[in-house]
């Protein structure tokens, strides 16, 4: 039987704006990444998403991002590699504390945005993640995109790694996603995008936008569920994942 992780992105809000819809997405996927406070989330909300997600049975991962909460961290940000580091290691400090308190533990690290854009091409960048990664706690999984510098990294430093696919999102040849000012750069037909995944678990490859097939592993899934037609989404990509004998489980029991 296949098995693939279905993840998603959690504890976005702060203060008093709410983002998401965290408690139900927690009802579809195996794994969280909760944001750590810098692009998003604040630490009342850091602490209730953990224990949403201890209680959802669902293992739970890091979210770090730039310190960019205007943008939500998906604007390039002129970090040195050394101040990149310094960042991961400070949220992953912060999320420990959380999961400790819950006595959970802390399954793997994805970043955010325009970090993990950056980090999946530039390796300079994916190094400095993944040995801050390494130095906390070197039993952490690293989850990056498939084909990336960053999972080139993740095992340069002896960590784990996890490689992760897009359910709405289009493929360049070289395995890296279409910047989304592209056109063509989001799938919006749910059958196709339900379709592509069945195949990237099962027979490892998509076709990217140029109509050329190419080779993707997916250990994991990144979803949406933020408005009530993401979370119908999910809720099909599990079903016919299932009818698919694909087992949906958590990153442990794949990597």
């Amino acid at each position: 039987m296949y098995k693939v992780d279905l993840n998603s992105d959690l504890g976005e809000s702060f203060g008093a704006y709410t983002i998401g819809m965290d408690s139900e997405i927690l009802k579809y996927v195996s794994s969280a990444n909760v944001a750590c406070g810098f692009h998003a989330g604040d630490p009342l909300v850091m602490g209730k998403t953990v224990e949403l997600a201890k209680a959802a049975g669902t293992a739970i991962g890091a979210h770090p991002g730039f310190p960019d909460l205007v943008g939500f961290g998906r604007r390039n940000l002129a970090a040195s590699p050394a101040e990149a580091k310094a960042d991961v290691k400070y949220q992953l400090g912060a999320l420990l504390a959380f999961t400790k308190s819950a006595g959970v533990r802390l399954q793997h690290v994805k970043p955010h945005g325009a970090l993990y854009n950056m980090a999946a091409v530039d390796m300079k960048l994916a190094l400095a993640i993944c040995e801050a990664v390494a130095e906390v706690d070197s039993s952490i999984i690293l989850l990056g995109l498939a084909n990336s510098k960053m999972l080139e990294a993740g095992r340069e430093v002896g960590l784990k790694v996890a490689s992760e696919v897009f359910a709405d999102r289009a493929y360049l040849e070289d395995g890296n996603l279409v910047p989304r000012r592209q056109e063509g750069a989001v799938i919006h037909d749910k059958d196709l995008a339900i379709k592509r995944v069945i195949g990237m678990v099962t027979q490892g490859k998509v076709e990217s936008i140029t109509g050329k097939e190419i080779e993707i592993k997916a250990d994991s899934i990144c979803v949406h569920g933020d408005n009530p037609s993401a979370l119908e989404f999910v809720s099909n990509i599990r079903t016919e994942l299932q009818k698919n004998g694909v087992e949906i489980c958590n990153l442990d029991a794949i990597v």
